[in-house]
């Protein structure tokens, strides 16, 4: 079965997120970003900008929160890239009080958001 994909992530995307909140409920309580991409010529993580209030990266650190959470990106990126995906090597993973949402961007919404 192939399920229905979307700007915010596949069906498999978000249920895995949401299980990686459930592992880690004091973490994903907090507010923060992690900006991703994967480099051109690759399909998987090259880097990742996290932006947090409070000891929120501090505590994702310590608890491998954070290591999880990579991982996981690379894992999709991989994917998305396998199954030809057009939106694959930049993205926002947004951690909102309780819940992890992740957002696929082109390179033209990546310049939008930042010039705004």
């Amino acid at each position: 079965m192939k399920g229905k994909t979307s700007s915010t992530g596949s069906e498999f995307e978000l249920l895995r997120l949401d299980m990686l909140a459930r592992q880690f409920p004091g973490i994903v309580q907090g507010c923060g970003q992690v900006v991703f991409a994967a480099e051109d010529d690759e399909a998987r993580l090259s880097h990742a900008s996290w932006r947090t209030e409070g000891d929120l990266f501090e505590r994702a650190s310590e608890t491998g929160f954070k290591q999880y959470l990579m991982e996981l990106i690379d894992c999709f990126i991989q994917y998305r890239a396998q199954t030809g995906q057009t939106k694959r090597k930049i993205g926002v993973v947004r951690i909102d009080q309780g819940s992890l949402m992740i957002e696929w961007l082109s390179n033209d919404d990546l310049l939008e958001s930042e010039g705004t």
